[in-house]
């Protein structure tokens, strides 16, 4: 009786063991107070509560980067905007499926208030404005920016200038930049030194939805309980997040203070060092969205029409197609 209930615990121990192994995944995160759902619950250990063991945790500076992350087999599971994770599934092929929301909206244009007035003044020759690549999100809200206010499309689009957001800020400090074209916390940041938020992506597409927790469908067929795990501490972690912004901002700081270099590109790592990235900005900036893990597969169809028309994806596809079952 001994050996065999010594046999059996031997095995309960294995099985264990072997799960918790099995389970480990690769995650990536953007680094802005987009993901504060996974920043929560890296701080809190509710991944580890759940069995989620994360062999890899990377912080991209846009939803651009991480994109180009996904295309590896090490990341699985990500936060990121919605519009890089249509890019990488549409043109990238790479089989990704959407799980929940994270937040809506958390995009800004900020502006020099000496220079513009309006909206309309984004027409102006001999403008600077700061905006990051074609195809990225805040990209996106650009161009709903020109097709609102009827703008001449043209004309804006000779004065964008093309750089990532940390070096937009840095742009904006040095007076390189009229306006600029800003995901959070980098928006907010920008008013910081004497921009003025002009527009958020709430004034420009209601209901926008902002970033989504996706995984890699390789992964999802193999462990279909790890969807339902991450499904449920995102929805912890928002749920807390609605509770206890001022907290929430707290451990964003920290958890931001504390990405490795390595992983940004150094002009972000100069503005973490300095500590620009604090509590008091990340309050604000979240205050300019709706954090939320519900999902409209109709806004997400929007979304994509809307990318085919730019270009953006070579042709449009069933929302469905990247959606969860579960949605």
């Amino acid at each position: 009786m001994n050996k065999i209930a010594g046999f059996l615990i031997a095995l309960i121990l294995m099985t264990g063991c072997q799960t918790k192994q099995e389970e480990s995944i690769g995650m990536a995160v953007e680094f802005m107070d987009h993901a504060a759902c996974a920043y929560v619950s890296r701080d809190k250990g509710w991944f580890k509560e759940e069995g989620l063991n994360l062999s890899a945790y990377e912080s991209y500076v846009t939803g651009m980067t991480l994109a180009s992350a996904m295309v590896r087999g090490d990341i699985q599971v990500a936060y990121m905007c919605l519009i890089p994770a249509i890019n990488v599934f549409a043109n990238a092929q790479v089989p990704i499926k959407i799980l929940a929301g994270t937040h809506k909206y958390g995009y800004g244009l900020a502006v020099n208030p000496d220079k513009i007035k309006t909206v309309f003044d984004l027409q102006k020759k001999g403008l600077n404005i700061g905006c990051v690549r074609e195809g990225g999100a805040v990209d996106i809200v650009l161009h709903k920016t020109i097709d609102k206010y009827r703008l001449n499309k043209t004309e804006v689009l000779k004065n964008i200038r093309r750089m990532n957001p940390p070096k937009q800020i840095l742009a904006v400090k040095s007076g390189k930049l009229d306006a600029a074209f800003l995901p959070e916390q980098w928006a907010t940041m920008a008013e910081d030194y004497g921009f003025k938020m002009m527009l958020t992506a709430k004034d420009i597409w209601p209901q926008m939805q902002g970033s989504v927790l996706v995984i890699r469908e390789d992964l999802l067929k193999k462990r279909p309980n790890i969807a339902e795990k991450l499904i449920a501490v995102t929805e912890k972690s928002t749920a807390w997040i609605n509770k206890n912004q001022a907290r929430a901002a707290e451990i964003l700081a920290r958890q931001m203070q504390s990405i490795n270099e390595p992983l940004l590109p150094l002009k972000a790592a100069k503005l973490t060092k300095r500590n620009e990235i604090n509590d008091k900005v990340l309050g604000r900036s979240m205050k300019r969205m709706n954090y939320t893990t519900e999902i409209s597969p109709a806004m997400i169809q929007s979304t994509i029409d809307y990318m085919a028309k730019l270009g953006y994806i070579k042709k449009s596809f069933k929302a469905e197609e990247i959606l969860y079952d579960g949605i």
